[in-house]
């Protein structure tokens, strides 16, 4: 469970102060699938990094599983994040000179497992999103369906407990969005926590509830149920 007590998180810009996060509290339990939405510059990616422990609020207090996220020296958060948390991100972060399964394999590069059993790993996972057979094809001979892919398959590479995802579909046409997000609900569905931002009303609504951030502020979304 992620908890958030007064998270304030503020930068200066051309001598102004902005306030990206104000006093913000939020409780995210295990399992939970959020959707994160509002207008740009509301604070969103910023929400995102400081769950994330990559960058430390202003003022307030993050903890992941009891653990106070800003309160660990730089290694432990390094470990925790590499045990428990995995990212996907809207430009993919493919290493464009690694094949596909390089390319999953790199979580496991700190594992010190043989190098044969890496590659298995990853090769199972990407057979997971229906892309084993582009395995040692390179980022530039995949389309940006399949890259959103193979970067799918490297979140699941240390089997997180929590994935984080930056606009996951807003380089996808319409229907590979929602392949993307197909293979995000299935992650859920083996017990992820998944904190996804977005600004697509459809890729929001796979999500079990929606954060709306307003100028640093948040607000619960009440789900509307059909008629």
């Amino acid at each position: 469970m992620y908890q958030l007590q007064s998270v304030t998180q503020t930068y200066e810009r051309r001598g102004n102060v902005v306030t990206a996060l104000d006093t913000c509290n939020l409780e995210i339990p295990d399992n939970d699938f959020i959707a994160i939405v509002g207008p740009s510059g509301s604070g969103k990616t910023t929400l995102l990094s400081i769950l994330g422990g990559m960058m430390a609020p202003t003022s307030g207090s993050v903890s992941l599983d009891g653990q106070s996220l800003y309160e660990m020296s730089i290694d432990e958060r390094t470990k925790l994040r590499g045990e428990k948390v995995g990212f996907v991100f809207q430009s993919f972060n493919l290493v464009t000179w690694m094949s596909a399964c390089e390319n999953v394999q790199v979580p496991l590069m700190l594992s010190r497992k043989p190098a044969t059993e890496q590659r298995a790993h990853a090769l199972e996972l990407l057979d997971r999103v229906g892309l084993s057979d582009r395995a040692d094809h390179l980022p530039s001979e995949l389309s940006q369906g399949q890259q959103q892919r193979v970067a799918l398959a490297r979140t699941l590479a240390n089997d997180p407990q929590v994935i984080l995802a930056d606009e996951p579909t807003g380089n996808l046409d319409s229907q590979t969005r929602q392949q993307v997000m197909n293979y995000l609900a299935e992650f859920h569905n083996d017990g992820r926590t998944i904190i996804m931002v977005t600004h697509d009303a459809d890729t929001a609504a796979f999500a079990k509830r929606t954060i709306r951030l307003v100028e640093g502020v948040t607000h619960e979304v009440m789900a509307v149920e059909a008629a």
